[in-house]
């Protein structure tokens, strides 16, 4: 696992009992589980907009598709790189991912959120 965002965004798929097919439960649940005392931590926009940008997509297995998340940039930035993950067409490291999808939708917000995780989180099992 690359760090603790990806954790967040397997563990929100996996989901839990308590936050049924909530999504944003899902990945609240997993976030506080995680980072229990860093308020600013389980804030962080950029991983939570990918998974619930997937989930919106149903890309994610157990999840409806359906309306999760205001994010534009970083929902457009986990869905193009799942499906380039979907072609399988060759093996993909963290930094050639991110280059292919930036190169594809070019720069959409600053920073390079797609490094904390989201390559993780693109990488769920599809419904």
């Amino acid at each position: 696992m690359a760090n603790r965002y990806g954790e967040a965004a397997l563990m929100a798929a996996r989901g839990s009992s308590a936050a049924g097919v909530d999504p944003v439960a899902r990945w609240e649940n997993a976030m506080q589980m995680l980072y229990p005392t860093s308020p600013t931590a389980r804030k962080k926009g950029g991983p939570r907009g990918a998974f619930l940008g997937l989930c919106e997509e149903g890309l994610v297995k157990g999840i409806p598709a359906g309306r999760y998340t205001a994010s534009k940039e970083n929902k457009a930035y986990a869905v193009r790189a799942a499906e380039l993950l979907r072609e399988g067409k060759q093996s993909w490291s963290t930094n050639s991912l991110w280059r292919a999808v930036t190169d594809d939708l070019g720069n959409l917000c600053a920073g390079s959120y797609f490094l904390s995780g989201e390559a993780d989180v693109a990488d769920f099992p599809r419904s």
